[in-house]
């Protein structure tokens, strides 16, 4: 308890740039994930490729996808771009099926509803089927925050500062209360992250409250 007392300086800023590093790779996990997880709905075709595709994706080991972006995309090894990409890239392949299964939900009766009142293809996802579908892809972007909060940790394994300095830097120097300390502060954070998601998607479908 002495070496987090006398260390809270560090684990603060630590825990600043982890959730800095984190928060990056969510967003754009989450918007790239909407139009693959559209596509694997809306066609029969392209469903089994693009889920089966990010499935892969997801099965990649961390550090092997480490050592494969730099030269695919002519980045350092050594980067904070490269952990980014990779948490990404991981965030993709955990939401595109969460978004595909919750367009599937979506009834085909308001479907056919928002059809015969005139609403175009594009309207129609916009104001139905996303809203509607709302609860599921919110479902999947809390596994997905609390994934890439998790995984974020790996990231010392190229010499990114975060949390995962407090679990290596324990181990190496035997002080436990220092990995603890770090398992503590991934853990509330992604608490944090959650609870922050269940707010905003309170505040941005009061409709779905109700059906809870």
């Amino acid at each position: 308890m002495s070496w987090v007392l006398d260390n809270l300086d560090l684990i603060g800023r630590l825990t600043v740039e982890h959730l800095r590093q984190s928060a990056l790779p969510i967003l754009l996990g989450f918007l790239a994930s909407i139009p693959a997880g559209w596509l694997a709905f809306r066609f029969r075709l392209t469903r089994g490729l693009v889920l089966t595709l990010v499935g892969l994706l997801y099965t990649i080991p961390s550090l092997a996808l480490f050592a494969l972006l730099p030269p695919l995309l002519g980045i350092s090894f050594l980067s904070e771009i490269n952990l980014i990409i990779a948490l990404t890239i991981y965030a993709v392949a955990i939401m595109t099926r969460f978004v595909a299964d919750a367009l599937a939900s979506v009834e085909p009766s308001v479907r056919q509803a928002a059809i015969a009142v005139g609403y175009g293809s594009w309207r129609q996802f916009w104001q139905v089927d996303l809203p509607l579908a709302g609860p599921v892809v919110l479902a999947g972007l809390r596994v997905t925050a609390v994934s890439t909060i998790s995984l974020a940790t790996v990231g010392i394994l190229i010499g990114i500062d975060n949390l995962g300095y407090l679990f290596t830097n324990g181990y190496q120097r035997q002080i436990v209360p220092e990995i603890l300390a770090g398992v503590v502060a991934v853990v509330v954070i992604a608490l944090l992250v959650d609870a922050l998601l269940v707010l905003v998607g309170r505040a941005l479908m009061p409709w779905s409250r109700k059906g809870a």
